[in-house]
C-alpha cells in the first residue's frame, strides 16, 4: 500500500494498527507510528513470521513497545523458535492449545514414489485426470517451484493459478477470488501464501513435495475432507525423501505404505474444465457498488439467468463476479454496455 496516505491516517491516532512487520518498523523508524501509549502487542501467524526471515524486524519493533504490556501471540504450529521468541517477549505467559474439531476419517491418504523429480509432473496430471477434482491445492516447498508447477499445468491444458509471496497483492486477490469461485480449478501454493486460505469443498490437496515439517503435513491434508465430507489428500516422494516418510511415520504413529500410481493411460483423458467464469468490474466499495446492483445488472432485460449467477466479491476499487461459462459473453455484454449507479464501468474476463 502506499505509504503516503498512512502517515496522514495516524496522525490522526488510532486505537488498533494492524500491519505487516516490515511496514509497522518503516514506520516506527521515519516516526510516523509511536508506541508508547501501547497496552496489547500481538504477533499473529508467528511461526511464518519467522519462517520469513521477519526475527530482526520483530525485535526491532518490540524495542519501541513499552515493557509494560501484554503480549499475544498466535501460532499454527509451535517450533523451538517460537518457544523462543516467547520467552523473550512476554512474561509468565499462559499456553492455550485448542483442540482440533477435524475428523481426519473424512480424508482418504494416499502415498506415491515416483522415480525422480521429473517424473512429478506425470504423476501429478495422473493423479488430477484420475480423480478430477473441482477444487484443489496443490503444495510445493518453494515459491519458485510454485510459479513453475502453475505454467506446467497451464501448458497442459489444466485451469491453474500460482499463489506465493513474489505475487502482487492484487494478482494474489485475483488468484484467491478465482479458485474460491470456481473459475480456477487447481491453486498451486507454498505454505506461507496458503496460510488462511478459507475455500468451501475442497476436494483434494497433493503434496508435490512432502513438507520439511510434519505439523504443516497435517495442516495442509486437513485442508479437504471438512464440514463431513469426503476429500483425498495424496502425497509424492522419491527413494530420497523416504528418511522425511519415517519421520511422519514417527509424528504420526503408524506406518505408511507407498503405492504405485494409476497407469499412465489416464494421460488420455481432457483435464477437467471449470464450469464458471470470472468478470472483474472496475468499481467497488469506494464507487458504492453493491452485490445487488451486480446481479440486477445480469438479469435485467435480455439477460442471464440468475441460477448462472455465483459468488460475489467487492474490493474498494473492483468487484469479482462468477459466472457460468456458457453464460460469460452475455454477462460481459451485460455489464459492458450496461450501468452501475447510474455509471459505467470498465468490465474484462479474467483469464484462468
Amino acid at each position: 500500500m502506499p505509504f503516503g496516505p498512512q502517515i496522514g491516517s495516524l496522525e490522526h491516532g488510532a486505537h488498533i494498527v494492524v500491519g505487516t512487520p516490515g511496514r509497522i518498523e518503516e514506520h516506527l523508524r521515519k516516526s510516523s507510528l509511536k508506541l508508547d501509549n501501547l497496552s496489547t502487542l500481538v504477533l499473529d501467524e508467528a511461526d511464518r513470521m519467522l519462517d520469513m526471515g521477519f526475527q530482526d524486524t520483530l525485535d526491532a519493533i518490540i524495542e519501541h513497545a513499552p515493557s509494560e504490556r501484554q503480549t499475544l501471540l498466535f501460532s499454527a504450529t509451535f517450533p523451538d523458535q517460537i518457544q523462543s521468541i516467547a520467552q523473550r517477549v512476554m512474561k509468565k505467559p499462559v499456553m492455550i492449545a485448542v483442540a482440533s474439531d477435524h475428523d481426519d476419517s473424512t480424508i482418504e491418504q494416499h502415498f506415491y514414489e515416483v522415480s525422480n523429480n521429473d517424473q512429478r509432473l506425470t504423476a501429478l496430471r495422473i493423479l488430477l485426470l484420475k480423480h478430477r477434482p473441482e477444487s484443489t491445492v496443490v503444495f510445493c516447498n518453494t515459491k519458485r517451484e510454485t510459479q513453475e508447477l502453475a505454467n506446467q499445468l497451464k501448458q497442459c491444458g489444466f485451469s491453474a493459478q500460482a499463489l506465493h509471496g513474489d505475487l502482487e497483492q492484487k494478482q494474489r486477490d485475483q488468484a484467491l477470488v478465482q479458485f474460491s469461485n470456481k473459475s480456477v480449478s487447481i491453486l498451486v501454493a507454498t505454505d506461507v501464501a496458503a496460510r488462511g486460505l478459507d475455500v468451501d469443498s475442497l476436494d483434494a490437496v497433493i503434496n508435490y513435495q512432502l513438507s520439511r515439517d510434519n505439523e504443516v503435513h497435517t495442516h495442509r491434508i486437513g485442508r479437504t475432507g471438512r464440514a463431513g465430507k469426503q476429500g483425498i489428500a495424496c502425497s509424492l516422494l522419491t527413494e530420497q525423501e523416504h528418511y522425511k516418510l519415517a519421520q511422519l511415520e514417527a509424528y504420526l504413529g503408524h506406518d505408511i505404505t507407498t503405492e504405485p500410481l494409476p497407469p499412465e493411460s489416464w494421460l488420455d483423458k481432457p483435464a477437467l474444465r471449470p464450469n464458471m467464469a470470472t468478470l472483474q468490474i472496475d468499481g467497488g466499495k469506494k464507487q458504492k457498488v453493491r452485490a445487488g446492483d451486480i446481479v440486477g445488472a445480469l438479469t435485467g432485460q435480455q439477460g442471464i439467468n440468475g441460477k448462472d449467477i455465483g459468488k460475489i466479491q467487492l474490493f474498494d476499487n473492483w468487484a469479482y463476479v462468477a459466472v457460468a461459462q456458457h453464460a460469460a459473453k452475455t454477462a460481459l455484454q451485460k455489464l459492458s454496455e450496461g450501468k452501475l449507479k447510474g455509471r459505467s464501468f470498465r468490465v474484462r474476463r479474467i483469464r484462468g
